[in-house]
């Protein structure tokens, strides 16, 4: 049987993805304004996710990002399955953050549903979008490829996201504010640290000896066992 192994740059690459996406579903209830912009806290970790995407596709191929989105997607469900517990087991006598805890993790459930759809759908475009345009363009610009997949990505995200975890909770005017900005920082974001996700590429590529183009993958989500 062929040994499957994990290097330690995929290990933590891996671990920090599960991490953003869990802080993402907590962040992600707290709205803020910002200037003319309605935005919510989930900003603030969310983009990471995609960058460590971008990194994974780019340096592993199609099958081990397929492979670590549904490692998030399992460790999100673990998450808010926990919290939902937790939250439904009556309090201590003396406990008086009840009201508290419950508004966050109480809410956990919708904007764990909203995530679970919006994440999957989200990561995948965002994936496949990387890898076909790696082999196309034959390694070439991954600059450009980053930013277009992000977009695609991101956009899917946002579009899926909001109205389930927020429809009804904030006027629909102030949602599509907050879905427009939303895209549209995430890929500033991007932009922004686009030169530090190019030298971690770059110097895991060099460690792991690793460089994956997607010639003959199999774009369908639900293979997880090929790695």
């Amino acid at each position: 049987m062929k040994e499957r192994t994990v290097s330690v740059s995929f290990m933590l690459l891996g671990i920090l993805f599960c991490v953003c996406l869990i802080l993402a579903n907590l962040l992600a209830t707290k709205p803020f304004v910002l200037g003319p912009l309605h935005l919510t806290a989930g900003l603030l970790v969310f983009p990471v996710s995609y960058i460590i995407n971008d990194c994974i596709a780019e340096v592993w191929g199609f099958r081990k990002a397929r492979f670590i989105i549904w490692c998030g997607f399992l460790m999100n469900f673990v998450f808010v399955l926990f919290g939902a517990l937790a939250d439904w087991i009556p309090g201590a006598p003396y406990w008086d953050n009840e009201e508290g805890f419950h508004k966050l993790f109480g809410q956990a459930p919708r904007v764990a549903l909203g995530s679970f759809v919006a994440f999957l759908f989200g990561s995948f475009l965002n994936a496949y979008v990387m890898s076909v345009m790696k082999v196309s363009s034959g390694g070439r610009h991954f600059s450009v490829r980053a930013i277009l997949s992000t977009v695609a990505g991101e956009t899917a995200d946002s579009l899926l996201f909001f109205p389930i975890a927020l429809g009804g909770l904030l006027p629909w005017s102030k949602l599509l504010l907050i879905m427009v900005c939303e895209v549209v920082l995430k890929t500033l974001y991007e932009i922004l640290v686009l030169p530090v996700t190019v030298r971690v590429v770059d110097y895991v590529k060099r460690t792991e000896g690793t460089d994956v183009y997607d010639n003959d993958v199999s774009y369908n989500v639900l293979k997880i066992s090929e790695l």
